[in-house]
């Protein structure tokens, strides 16, 4: 459904007007006090407890169908330990940082105040829109800043849900949520945001960072890109594909740090396929009757899939299907088993654009240095993952390539770490957030010098031919 001229014209005032009115509130009161922000989260954490069910459901609604304990598991447990792990730390996170002036700056006391930034703007994708929009709220909410969020136009159901939540936590002029279409998408962006915070696709992540320029508002962007899958040649292959099918499967792919690709040994590539059939079939066992599969969002996105796999069968590429090969997925049926993809090229669409989905391309390589000469040749990866127990290839890995994040022997639950910062570097994102590096993200660190009865500053002003300057100058150049 698209937005007469008139409907966003009259969300774009009101999204004006919502912006000054928590502009004004910044200068009314630019520095909340810790009981104020901890008692927000508290009303939060309840918030989502309460309307935890309705959430699921929306989400589910939206999809067509998404499995419950993929939202329960992906959305609503990581916000609410993410709320306690923050409670339990803010105090620590909000006192001046001391520092050490210096000889140069005898007599001063020197400490980092970590200060409110102001108004943040939030834009939130369709993929996982409860998580997405909560968890960067939490980190801009214990710095102390109001915050308009920019809610996902596909996902009308969950919006729903969510407007009402914050709603009964917030007023509008502390936080506020922001529907539309591209034209709202766009103004919003151009709003003069203390900070802009933006998940979604690189593309539209380079459109908003050029928006965001024009006001000079510093962004942080979490993108995606092409996450691999390294498999060396000697861990156990059901071992190794036990812990990657999870981070592909949960929420059908649909995740910026879903495996996008597999590199793997050319002699263990049919083992690898045959290992990911057998571990698809045991964790969803009567596929199309299946609850804890979820299906691909909405029908423009299944379309979009189904011409990645079409262009790559086209150009010479071979599909397994993780179920059996009579399934043959098509856009009208958007509830796709994996498919494998092995004979792929860098000619296909698959293996040029961030896959979003169900598909699983297989490269095959000769030795380790081959696969890491791979990944450095490509854009720099939101996520990179190794399947190996030694020693030697991990630390390779480790200190070789680059990558937002890195899981050894395991996909996608780097991200769930409450107390390790999460984002991405270069096509795949600038700045973190969670943990302390959220607080810090949505806070200026401001320095602060205080000089108090003792002044020693005279000994570095003019006239400065004094012998006892020159010779203080002597002895700090020593």
């Amino acid at each position: 459904m698209t937005e007469s001229g008139s409907q966003w014209l009259e969300t774009v005032k009101e999204m004006r007007e919502t912006f000054d009115a928590q502009k004004e509130q910044v200068s009314q009161y630019p520095f909340l006090e810790y009981s104020h922000r901890r008692d927000a989260l508290l009303r939060l954490r309840q918030a989502i407890k309460q309307k935890s069910s309705a959430l699921q459901q929306a989400l589910s609604d939206d999809y067509g169908y998404r499995a419950p304990v993929d939202t329960e598991i992906a959305d609503i447990l990581p916000l609410l330990h993410q709320i306690d792990y923050t409670r339990r730390r803010l105090k620590r996170w909000m006192k001046p940082q001391k520092r050490r002036p210096g000889i140069t700056l005898l007599g001063t006391k020197l400490a980092v105040h970590p200060q409110p930034k102001g108004v943040v703007g939030i834009i939130v994708p369709w993929n996982f829109p409860i998580m997405l929009a909560v968890s960067p709220l939490i980190c801009a909410l214990a710095a102390g800043n109001r915050v308009m969020l920019k809610l996902s136009e596909f996902t009308p159901n969950t919006n729903q849900v969510l407007r009402a939540l914050i709603a009964e936590v917030f007023s509008p002029n502390e936080v506020a949520v922001v529907e539309g279409e591209v034209e709202v998408s766009r103004r919003f962006t151009e709003l003069e945001f203390d900070h802009l915070f933006f998940t979604g696709s690189t593309q539209v992540g380079r459109q908003v960072m050029l928006a965001a320029a024009d006001n000079l508002t510093p962004v942080t962007l979490e993108l995606g890109g092409k996450s691999p899958v390294i498999i060396d040649d000697q861990i156990d292959m059901d071992v190794a594909v036990s812990r990657l099918i999870y981070g592909k499967c949960l929420n059908a792919g649909q995740i910026c740090v879903a495996p996008d690709y597999v590199l793997c040994p050319e002699h263990r590539q049919e083992a690898f396929i045959h290992a990911y059939q057998r571990a698809f079939r045991a964790m969803y066992p009567h596929f199309e009757a299946n609850q804890d599969y979820s299906q691909i969002v909405n029908q423009p996105q299944a379309m979009r899939l189904e011409e990645t796999l079409q262009d790559a069968l086209d150009k010479g590429a071979r599909r397994w299907c993780a179920l059996d090969q009579q399934t043959v997925p098509t856009a009208e049926k958007r509830r796709w088993p994996t498919q494998l993809l092995t004979q792929v090229t860098d000619d296909m669409r698959v293996m040029q654009e961030e896959i979003f989905g169900p598909l699983l391309p297989v490269v095959t390589y000769q030795d380790i240095s081959e696969a890491l000469r791979y990944i450095q040749a490509r854009p720099r990866p939101l996520a990179l993952y190794l399947m190996s127990n030694d020693a030697e290839i991990r630390a390779q890995v480790t200190t070789q390539l680059h990558a937002g994040g890195m899981g050894i022997n395991e996909t996608l639950f780097h991200v769930a770490a409450e107390d390790a910062p999460f984002g991405g570097i270069g096509d795949s994102g600038m700045g973190h957030y969670h943990g302390i590096e959220g607080f810090y993200t949505f806070s200026h660190r401001k320095t602060v010098l205080t000089r108090d009865k003792w002044d020693t500053s005279f000994l570095v002003k003019p006239p400065y031919n004094r012998w006892y300057k020159r010779l203080m100058r002597w002895w700090l150049m020593w």
